[in-house]
């Protein structure tokens, strides 16, 4: 949940060139020290501020005790790794950006950008080191690292993303069984329930083989989920009504649209379409879950 956090922190400080005048958008041809000093004040800031929300908010009240480790790697079916990885790719993909923006060059920008994500998260996970309640998650950490090395990677092989990690959302009947665990309203089941939470990876054929006739920003996307996930470590649970459910995961084929991809000759324009890329649009797909091929009209 913490990852989405994450997240959401650097698409704020992503989105105030939006606001700005034309010439805002283009990046420096050269080292632009003001742009590179705002945005390093504007990480900093948020950095150290979030840390002491998060502690008002979430830690305060937690029963602390001595640095400890915690095994999660079998908890909610992965899920959470996934939105550890989500969410570090993007955060690193962003502050890169932000910093090429800025002058700075593409390699330091990917050393950089890489690096605050990994840090950023690493400071969440030591807080969960001291935490009675939960401890510090190696597998929270390789799906930081996976996420963050996805992006530059790419950055450093093809020197272009061509697969986009993205996520949708669409609210599941189990929230209700366990509202304290998976939320008790939109916002809370958003973070929590990972049953209503589907992972994707969309690729795009187009960077690929050159001479494909799909349209540029069209992408096949292969998603991941999980049903009646309702206890982070069993896969079976019985309600107080004596229903009886059993967790499986579900995998999904779709179609997609590479935002970054569309024709946009205002720079505006692109940064903006830029921003959707860390969602999956909704389209048909077909779906394999308990062993069932089925297919969805849309699926969100």
């Amino acid at each position: 949940m913490k990852a989405f956090f994450l997240l959401l922190l650097i698409l704020l400080i992503s989105t105030p060139a939006i606001w700005g005048q034309q010439s805002f958008f283009a990046p420096a041809d050269s080292l632009n020290k003001k742009r590179v000093t705002g945005i390093s004040i504007g990480l900093g800031t948020t950095w150290a501020g979030s840390m002491i929300g998060l502690h008002e908010i979430w830690y305060k009240n937690v029963e602390k005790s001595s640095f400890h480790t915690f095994n999660d790697g079998m908890n909610w079916l992965q899920m959470d790794k996934l939105g550890h990885f989500y969410a570090n790719y993007h955060f690193a993909m962003n502050t890169s950006q932000l910093y090429q923006w800025s002058g700075v060059s593409k390699n330091k920008s990917i050393v950089i950008g890489s690096s605050i994500g990994l840090g950023f998260q690493t400071t969440l996970e030591l807080f969960d080191g001291f935490s009675s309640e939960w401890g510090f998650s190696w597998y929270d950490m390789l799906g930081n690292g996976l996420g963050t090395a996805s992006f530059a990677a790419q950055e450093i092989i093809w020197n272009e993303q061509r697969i986009l990690p993205k996520f949708s959302y669409s609210p599941s009947p189990y929230a209700a069984l366990r509202p304290d665990v998976l939320g008790s309203n939109f916002q809370e089941r958003l973070l929590k329930d990972y049953n209503g939470q589907t992972y994707w990876l969309s690729i795009n054929p187009s960077t690929f083989f050159k001479n494909s006739k799909l349209p540029k920003w069209a992408c096949i996307s292969i998603g991941y989920s999980a049903d009646a996930k309702i206890n982070g470590e069993e896969n079976s649970y019985i309600s107080t009504a004596g229903l009886s459910y059993t967790a499986h995961r579900e995998w999904l084929m779709s179609f997609d649209i590479d935002f970054s991809r569309i024709p946009a000759k205002r720079p505006w324009v692109k940064m903006v379409l830029k921003q959707f890329n860390a969602l999956k649009i909704p389209f048909p797909a077909l779906m394999l879950s308990d062993g069932k091929l089925t297919g969805r009209a849309f699926y969100f």
